[in-house]
Formats: C-alpha cells, structure tokens, sequence
C-alpha cells in the first residue's frame, strides 16, 4: 500500500488507475463495494486501484463548518483501504478552495490530470465541486470528455436502513454495538496514547487501567462498561508481562466515572490476566459488546462487586464472540 498527502504529490509516472471518490470514513461494508468494483476493474485492466479520500470531512468546510465525529483515523482508513483490495489511498485536502472548484476543473486537476484515471467509481449519493453540483451523472458526462468511464453504485441497504457512517455513528451513541460491527464489517476502535489518570485504579482499586488519551473528535460508545480489545501497536518491548502489536482481552470503561464524581470523559481499559507498564505507549482499544451502562455507585465495595461481574461478563463476551479484531499493521 501506497500513501500520499495531497494530490499534488501523487507520482506522475504512476500510470492510469481506477479512483473511488469518498470521505470513506470508517472504511463500512457499504464503501467496500466501492474499494471491491474499483480493485476489480484495476485488475481485470492491469491498472493501479486508487482510493481518493477527503480530508478533513467537508462539513467541516462548508456550511456550518461543524464536521461529524469520527469513526477513524486517516492510518486506519487506508489500512482497511487496503484490506479491501486497494493499491494507492491518496489524501485530497479538502479546503474552501477546493469545495468551490468548479465540477469540471475538480476532475481534470485532479482525476485526469494528477491521477490518470481511467475508469471513476462512486456511490450514488456522491456529490462534488462548488454547489455540491457534480453528480455521478455529471462524472459520466465529463467522463466522455476526458476518456474515462464511470461506475455508480447503488447504496448499500440492510434491515431497512443504509449502511452509512451516519448509521454506525447513531449506533455507537445507543450502545447499539453489534449493529455497529455488522455495518462497519470490523470493530470500532478508539486509538492514542497510553496517558496517567486519576490513578485510582491499581492503587485503590485493584483494577489498574490503561488510561487512553483520544482525539476530541472521535466517535465513541455511549458511556458504560464494554468487553474489548487492547493491544500496543509499536514494536519497542514491553516492561512486564504483555508484547507488543498482540491482542489482549480487556474491559473498557467510557465516561465520567460518576462514582468518584468525575467530569472528564475517559476510555479506561484493564487488560485482563496481565501486569505491564504501558505509560506512553500507543495503544489501540477495539469494541466488541457492552457490558453494562455507566453507573453511580453509593461505595467503593459496591463498585468491587460490579467490576468483577465485569470481568466475567467479559471475558464470557470475547470467548462467544465471532468477530475477531483487527488485523495490526
């Protein structure tokens, strides 16, 4: 896999390619039938398979200028890029200049002249240029024009809804964890560093935590307990008893710690059956189910109690779970 920032610096004498246009975040089921037709025409014509995502999400740009959160980083969309079969995941920096381009400049600039495209695949819902007045119709006209032909996909439909970030990102919110996995086709993760907390957690707990400091504008579950994932995701060796870039059992807790009358929203995972220093590590948490909702309890034995249930209802999660986590780059 092949990653460029900016079309600008996207090779010259790469050759001709298959793009597929989109914000693609969180790399769903719905747009990997677009990375799957856009690999399968690259293959059957032995040319290069080009995933073209914008960044930052153009809401953000236009409008109100207020994004949705995020259900990924720029890493992991091009990872799963990949996994679905994709050669070459180019960043587009989606600026004010370029949400007013003009439809038709937006692909000569870029897909004719920066990317060679010889074959553009698209969601039927996909807009572009100043106006949002492109259209995948409007890609088949121009396609006419500058020698390339356009492939429209039809939204992927299940259980009477779309398959949309919109849809995974409702879900987390509702705690709704499984419609979330079968919408994503993968987990949902929360990814950053691992940061001191209240610690609380071995100290006076018996529980400790690894304390993960996330971006403010990721998408997370609801607050409560979850059984999950955890694994560090660089190579440098481990003080204690875990190893790197390995997946581990673990419960998580998102929010506020209402018990101890937090304010700050936290995503704090005990790697169950281990003992390490994890301090500054980068680390990757993936969701499989939830345990239970968040909860103020009246003592700290109280609380005891609950997490040991935890414990066991995790690890009864992960044993009966289908879904492994993601493979780590």
């Amino acid at each position: 896999m092949h990653i460029w920032q900016g079309v600008e610096n996207y090779p010259s004498d790469r050759g001709h390619s298959v793009v597929t246009i989109g914000v693609f975040d969180g790399v769903h089921r719905g747009h990997a039938q677009l990375a799957h037709a856009a690999a399968d025409y690259a293959a059957k014509h032995g040319v290069t398979a080009l995933m073209l995502s914008f960044h930052p999400h153009p809401s953000s740009v236009v409008g109100k200028g207020i994004a949705p959160l995020r259900l990924s980083t720029i890493d992991f969309r091009a990872q799963l890029a990949q996994e679905n079969g994709i050669d070459d995941f180019v960043v587009l920096n989606f600026t004010p200049e370029r949400a007013g381009q003009e439809p038709e400049d937006f692909v000569k600039e870029v897909l004719v002249d920066r990317l060679h495209a010889v074959h553009v695949v698209v969601g039927e819902n996909f807009t572009f240029g100043a106006r949002a007045a492109g259209t995948p119709e409007t890609l088949a006209t121009l396609g006419e024009k500058y020698g390339f032909t356009t492939e429209i996909v039809p939204l992927l439909q299940e259980d009477g809804h779309t398959v949309s970030s919109t849809f995974i990102r409702q879900s987390l919110t509702e705690s709704r964890i499984q419609d979330a996995i079968k919408a994503l086709g993968h987990l949902p993760r929360v990814e950053g560093e691992v940061v001191h907390g209240a610690g609380r957690g071995g100290r006076q707990l018996g529980f400790p935590t690894a304390n993960i400091s996330f971006a403010s504008d990721i998408a997370l579950p609801a607050d409560g307990v979850y059984a999950g994932w955890f694994a560090v995701t660089d190579k440098e060796p481990i003080d204690g008893s875990m190893e790197p870039r390995k997946w581990y059992p673990t419960a998580v807790s998102v929010g506020t710690n209402p018990t101890f009358d937090g304010a700050v929203r936290t995503v704090e995972a005990f790697v169950l059956d281990e003992d390490a220093d994890l301090y500054h590590r980068y680390a990757v948490v993936e969701f499989v189910d939830r345990v239970r909702g968040m909860e103020k309890f009246d003592s700290v034995d109280d609380l005891l109690q609950y997490m040991n249930r935890d414990v066991a209802k995790t690890r009864e999660i992960l044993h009966n779970s289908t879904v492994h986590p993601t493979k780590l780059n």
